[in-house]
């Protein structure tokens, strides 16, 4: 099985790093390195499906894809 797709890009307004996993709603972390923002959200994603699981939520399989990995395939 894949794993989850991970943008991670700089935000101005935060002043940081963001990391979002798009396939799992608000899954995201914010870090002063990309590095940082990548921990923090290996962190998230590991609470947001344990949460899911108790919670007896559909946790969703790994679908998106950005489009520039589309395009190479």
């Amino acid at each position: 099985m894949s794993d989850y797709h991970i943008n991670i890009f700089y935000s101005d307004e935060d002043g940081g790093y963001i990391a979002d996993i798009p396939d799992l709603e608000a899954c995201s972390a914010f870090g002063e390195s990309p590095e940082q923002a990548l921990k923090e959200l290996e962190i998230a994603k590991k609470a947001w499906l344990e949460t899911a699981r108790q919670a007896g939520k559909p946790i969703p399989p790994p679908r998106y894809r950005p489009v520039i990995y589309q395009a190479a395939r």
